[in-house]
């Protein structure tokens, strides 16, 4: 009980850009840099067709996102961001962590929430869309 609610308290202090998407056991609690690791790391152990599909995959959900995220709502600010996502089994966005405060990035964090990205090797599986509008 006394664990649950310090777990609880720990979130009332999260300000909403460090809030993320409530988390299934099997996924650890993490920073965003950790998280990113995890990301870089999951990513690269995907390799050929794999890694083209997975590449593809996010590249769609990029676009659909920004799409969304964009339409109709121009926009000031264009720094860069990355949102992490955490993967189920089926490839389905179980939680989030961003870094980057634009309101794209913000809007996209949200978007990404609960989609399907694509199946990965292995769940958890950690996976990252970075955004430059410099490069």
């Amino acid at each position: 009980m006394r664990r649950i609610a310090i777990a609880l308290l720990s979130l009332a202090c999260l300000s909403p850009a460090q809030a993320q998407v409530a988390m299934p056991a099997e996924i650890k609690p993490l920073e965003y840099i950790d998280a990113k690791r995890l990301a870089d790391a999951d990513e690269k152990s995907v390799t050929g067709a794999a890694h083209d599909a997975m590449l593809a995959a996010q590249r769609k959900l990029l676009d659909e996102g920004v799409v969304e995220c964009s339409l109709g709502k121009p926009q000031k600010d264009f720094s860069g961001f990355t949102v992490v996502m955490a993967l189920d089994a089926s490839g389905r966005v179980l939680r989030t962590w961003r870094e980057g405060g634009s309101p794209l990035a913000i809007c996209l964090q949200r978007y990404v929430r609960d989609k399907v990205v694509f199946v990965p090797p292995r769940a958890p599986f950690h996976t990252s869309l970075a955004i430059s509008f410099t490069k």
